[in-house]
């Protein structure tokens, strides 16, 4: 190859390769053009950069020199030809190079001889890096961007200065063979990030999965809120208190049959106690993320200060969801589901032997259970007329669903609720398709984030790519076209005929106290009675945690539902 080719070569390489190292998390879509350029361009420096002494090698070294030319390349061109697929390309092929490489690199070191020891190391640490990049495919996407920049800006920038020195007549010095203690201190420092990283990666996998408790039986009854299982429960749970988590039948929407699991919690020494049936807040979308598999339950879901309900002498039902747990999948914020899993919870609640519950209920949700709670509410005198419902609490309810997935659709956390919405309505409706809304390069994003709980430490990659990805996760609108219907099809409109409390941080940057407000003004318009209380400086999350002034207020507004008082309506 002549001179000006190799100077080319280069040149492209190191820029491409500085741009990939520099802004490796700058846009997944540049990401995967830069990547796309970049393997192009690196399978023909890989070709370049040893011509000279290709000639000295045998014919298996040159052989291998071709076949990894050929593989870059080839994936270089898949990637920009095929964006979605291209990550999974990436990965599958980054981490086949180190498998293969390592293997090689192990036989090096068992049957060669020369550097045996810095090729075991590096073989060992090169094994390991390829099972971790099989094993987080989103993260391994973006630190391939910063670790392949760096390695073609450096293969790139020799081919260029071996080009200029050809420019100049002066030859390159004839390679010596490189001492063996750096290659061996080099094998060591792979073989030790690489351990490091595995160890890391095995403390943040840890998304739970149902157990045998979760399991559908052979002959599930047709009634809706039969208690199929209960078993004592203990983690986590208030003291004073006694608990059972709990496997019941519900429907979906338009009946359809299913299975839920739940969580009840019964205050010691105390004869019938009225009820709070609580809706959980986002947990995530995997069946594993049911509240009663995470370490917390109550918590988990944001529930407001559980030991003051116990100590008020109250009972706790709370439903996991359909498809959290069991009977997956989870149709997030897809709104007749979840109201009739909570009224079934409390229907299959008073069917535990040796447990004596009250016949009202007051029903609580936070966020996605603030919905949910809308939702029960609204269906009770029609789905479950036996239940005595005597208020609705919702706490930063998702409710105006249009308005909440519009703001959030170019938001940093709309990359996070985003999939979640997109999957369940997805699930749910056959006319809302992923595909239509979603770019081919957020596909491993999306992905990966709906394996993942909210309270597993490797959401913590999920959160990551968030805050640095700059672009949405959608390729339209999601208030265009069959979603957009379908969203405002599951905003909680149906009547309400017990007193309804919403409480609204103004803090709150995921539920808008503006799209809050219109849902409520809504709500008054249609003849809704709402007590709608607001906070100053409280956000999404804060809103209900400890200190906010809505907990105190929210245990004596109870208090007054279950002694009959009259409710404040602050319609006009």
């Amino acid at each position: 190859m002549t001179s000006w080719v190799k100077a080319i070569a280069g040149a492209l390489g190191a820029v491409l390769g500085v741009v990939l190292a520099v802004r490796p998390f700058a846009s997944v879509s540049l990401l995967l053009l830069a990547l796309g350029i970049g393997l192009i361009v690196s399978g023909i420096v890989e070709m370049l950069q040893r011509g000279e002494s290709a000639r000295r090698e045998r014919s298996y070294g040159r052989w291998n020199r071709v076949l990894l030319s050929v593989l870059l390349v080839a994936t270089g061109v898949f990637v920009l030809v095929f964006p979605g697929a291209g990550l999974r390309v990436t990965v599958a092929v980054g981490a086949v190079l180190l498998l293969v490489g390592g293997l090689r690199d192990l036989l090096s070191g068992l049957i060669g001889k020369e550097h045996r020891i810095a090729n075991l190391l590096g073989g060992t640490a090169s094994l390991v890096f390829g099972v971790l990049a099989l094993s987080w495919r989103d993260i391994t996407v973006l630190a391939f961007g910063l670790i392949f920049g760096v390695w073609l800006a450096l293969r790139g920038g020799r081919l260029l200065l071996d080009a200029v020195g050809e420019f100049r007549g002066v030859a390159r010095p004839r390679e010596r063979s490189p001492r063996q203690w750096p290659r061996i201190a080099w094998g060591a420092v792979s073989l030790v990030l690489a351990v490091a990283l595995a160890a890391l990666g095995n403390k943040l996998a840890g998304t739970p999965r149902p157990d045998e408790f979760y399991a559908l039986p052979a002959d599930v009854p047709s009634a809706a809120g039969t208690l199929l299982r209960a078993e004592p429960f203990t983690r986590a749970m208030p003291d004073g208190a006694s608990a059972w988590r709990i496997l019941y039948t519900t429907t979906r929407d338009e009946g359809v049959p299913a299975v839920a699991s739940g969580l009840v919690v019964v205050p010691d020494d105390i004869d019938q106690p009225p009820i709070i049936a609580w809706d959980h807040g986002t947990t995530g979308a995997a069946v594993g993320c049911a509240p009663t598999l995470l370490p917390d339950p109550l918590a988990s879901g944001a529930m407001p200060d559980p030991a003051a309900v116990i100590a008020a002498g109250w009972a706790i039902v709370a439903t996991d969801y359909i498809g959290l747990g069991a009977d997956s999948p989870h149709e997030y914020l897809v709104g007749q589901p979840v109201g009739r899993a909570t009224l079934d919870a409390v229907r299959a609640a008073r069917q535990l032997m040796g447990v004596s519950l009250g016949g009202q209920v007051a029903v609580w949700g936070h966020s996605q259970g603030g919905g949910a709670a809308l939702w029960t509410g609204g269906l009770a005198a029609s789905y479950a007329p036996e239940i005595d419902v005597v208020g609705v609490a919702a706490m930063a309810p998702a409710a105006n669903l249009p308005a909440m997935i519009d703001e959030l659709a170019n938001e940093k956390a709309g990359t996070l609720v985003g999939p979640l919405a997109l999957a369940g309505f997805a699930e749910r409706y056959d006319d809302v398709r992923v595909t239509d809304y979603l770019r081919p390069a957020a596909t491993l994003l999306y992905e990966e984030t709906l394996a993942r709980c909210w309270s597993d430490p490797a959401m913590l990659v999920s959160v990551a790519q968030a805050v640095v990805i700059d672009r949405p996760i959608w390729s339209r609108s999601p208030n265009e076209g069959p979603l957009s219907q379908r969203l405002e099809e599951n905003v909680p409109r149906l009547p309400i005929a017990a007193p309804l409390m919403i409480a609204q941080g103004l803090a709150d940057t995921l539920v808008l106290p503006d799209a809050q407000g219109t849902y409520v003004d809504e709500l008054c318009a249609a003849g809704q009675k709402v007590d709608y209380r607001t906070f100053d400086g409280e956000d999404h999350v804060s809103v209900v945690s400890a200190g906010s002034p809505l907990l105190d207020e929210l245990v004596q507004w109870t208090t007054d539902r279950f002694a009959g008082a009259p409710a404040t309506d602050t319609c006009r």
